[in-house]
């Protein structure tokens, strides 16, 4: 574990690697007696002084949600994210890829909710009554670690590796759909604005079984921290895809099955 000082260090260096665009080495590296509470507390840090720059909490996101990037970390649960409003990106907009470090793209179900959810003992049940929609969505993930060499702490420490969102137009109840089986395709075309190639397929089902389990699993961790999963925040559970890099001129479309679309197009 690491005292106050080093995880105020390492808030600043994940600063500084955002800020301008350049990745540092991992901090299980720098820092070899780090761990997941130190991370989280990093993360805060961060996020704590985004906040009092003039962000507001958009939401939160799930990362390490299938059991093969598990395996893959090491751990037996999912980690966190915050969703501010300033990485809240439009479909009808462009995305400056050069913004980013090493932008990749990941497909999921997002969970926007109508009331707020219970900390500890949250239920399944819970989350989809407190849900006032689903909507598709895709998520913009970086990571500020050198060539993505992360492991557990780096990543939590790092925001959950998240960068941006973007949400389709389409709002459903989440009693319209069977919401742990629902197929998505990512395409993404060879020139500009095309978007007719399949590049990656999964299913909801990927994440924790079903994406509300690791919707019910955030409201508990949460908790832990004193932080409250409230009304008008979108949750993203998790990718039911692998992440696919992103470069200038891409063009990306996910389609779910009875959900509807959303693009996101690079510059």
């Amino acid at each position: 574990m690491l005292d106050e000082a080093l995880r105020a260090d390492a808030a600043g260096r994940l600063r500084a690697a955002e800020r301008d665009r350049a990745p540092i080495e991992p901090l299980t590296d720098t820092y070899p007696d780090i761990d997941a509470v130190d991370a989280y507390e990093i993360q805060l840090a961060n996020i704590r002084r985004r906040l009092a720059a003039g962000a507001r909490v958009y939401g939160h996101k799930v990362g390490l949600s299938s059991p093969v990037m598990q395996r893959m970390m090491g751990v037996d649960e999912p980690d966190y994210g915050h969703l501010l409003d300033d990485m809240v990106l439009s479909q009808d907009e462009p995305i400056e890829a050069g913004r980013y470090c090493y932008p990749r793209v990941e497909v999921e179900i997002g969970y926007v909710l109508g009331a707020g959810l219970p900390g500890a003992g949250c239920t399944e049940e819970d989350v989809l009554a407190a849900t006032e929609y689903v909507v598709p969505s895709i998520e913009l993930i970086d990571s500020r670690i050198t060539d993505w060499r992360i492991r557990l702490a780096d990543t939590i420490a790092d925001n959950a590796s998240s960068a941006g969102v973007i949400l389709g137009a389409a709002r459903v109840s989440p009693g319209g759909l069977d919401l742990a089986d629902i197929e998505a395709v990512l395409y993404c075309g060879d020139g500009p604005f095309d978007d007719s190639t399949e590049i990656t397929r999964g299913n909801t089902s990927a994440v924790l079984g079903n994406p509300t389990t690791a919707v019910a699993w955030l409201a508990r961790k949460v908790a832990s921290f004193g932080v409250k999963l409230e009304a008008g925040h979108v949750v993203l559970p998790g990718s039911c895809t692998r992440a696919v890099d992103v470069r200038p001129g891409d063009v990306f479309r996910a389609e779910f099955a009875g959900l509807g679309s959303v693009s996101a197009r690079f510059e």
